[in-house]
């Protein structure tokens, strides 16, 4: 069993290690601090700016996670303390089966759905014209599919909460909604951050949906009404293609390294925020 827990961890060694050799020809070629916040991306011309592409990535995410961390605790709470079994029943299994939709059957409702939705209702009332294939159309689906995941752990980290911690406050006279704030959600608390974390991480990295309904065009986002190019998206769309131009096909293991290099390091500081706060909450 130590052996395999060992061997896990080589796996995140070896896939950084593989990146970080085949994106090493593009460093010593070009400076490393340019690269990351240069926004000029001209292959053919050798020129390679990687600041759209991760302030694309930022932005998506950070809209999902904005849509889909209220809608998620405001569900889990409901399942968890007001729904009757029956509800339960029907709601967890719907949740699960949202888990395991593939994500590009969430990019073609997007496309469908929210782009015009965008184009032609939404961005009118700010904007002269849009297309709809923005960074908040990509950061709306990315909060549809990380919800159930969302749903999923903050129900088991409620009811991992002791029922006499929230019997007690029920029996000193507290109503449901009192017990919910002062108890479920203070002793959960650790467990949403690791959830949200979590969900994070897969916003991250995810790719199809994404790539359908943000646009793909080359720029630094000003607004959520502007098309983005995210990381996994430039990934996707010329690896490939470009094999034959050494420097491009470094550098396009360059943007992997940097998406792999985000989320090790988002996944570190954030395990570190949880250990002091469960620190905090075990003493208090």
């Amino acid at each position: 069993m130590l052996g395999i827990a060992i061997l896990t961890i080589l796996f995140l060694l070896v896939i950084g290690l593989s990146l970080f050799f085949k994106a090493l020809p593009i460093m010593r070629e070009k400076n490393l601090w340019t690269l990351l916040t240069s926004a000029n991306w001209k292959p053919f011309k050798g020129d390679f700016g990687f600041l759209p592409f991760i302030l694309s990535t930022l932005y998506v995410s950070l809209i999902a996670i904005i849509i889909a961390l209220p809608f998620s605790i405001l569900t889990s709470i409901y399942l968890n303390t007001y729904a009757s079994k029956t509800v339960r029943r029907f709601f967890e299994p719907v949740v699960d089966l949202l888990s395991g939709i593939p994500p590009v059957i969430y990019g073609v409702w997007g496309t469908l759905t929210i782009v015009p939705l965008i184009a032609n209702k939404i961005a009118p009332r700010f904007i002269e014209f849009s297309s709809g294939y923005t960074v908040l159309a990509g950061g709306v689906v990315l909060a549809v599919m990380i919800t159930p995941l969302l749903i999923s752990i903050m129900v088991e980290v409620f009811r991992s909460i002791p029922v006499e911690m929230t019997d007690a406050s029920l029996s000193l006279g507290a109503t449901k909604w009192q017990t919910v704030k002062r108890v479920i959600l203070r002793k959960s608390f650790p467990g949403i951050i690791a959830a949200t974390v979590l969900a994070l991480s897969r916003a991250f990295g995810e790719t199809m949906a994404v790539l359908m309904v943000c646009g793909n065009i080359t720029q630094i986002p000003h607004s959520v009404f502007d098309a983005c190019y995210p990381l996994p998206a430039l990934i996707a769309n010329n690896y490939g293609e470009m094999l034959s131009m050494p420097s491009y096909e470094s550098a396009l293991m360059l943007s992997a390294f940097l998406l792999f290099i985000i989320v090790v390091l988002f996944n570190g500081l954030s395990r570190f925020t949880l250990i002091q706060i469960e620190k905090r909450y075990q003493f208090s």
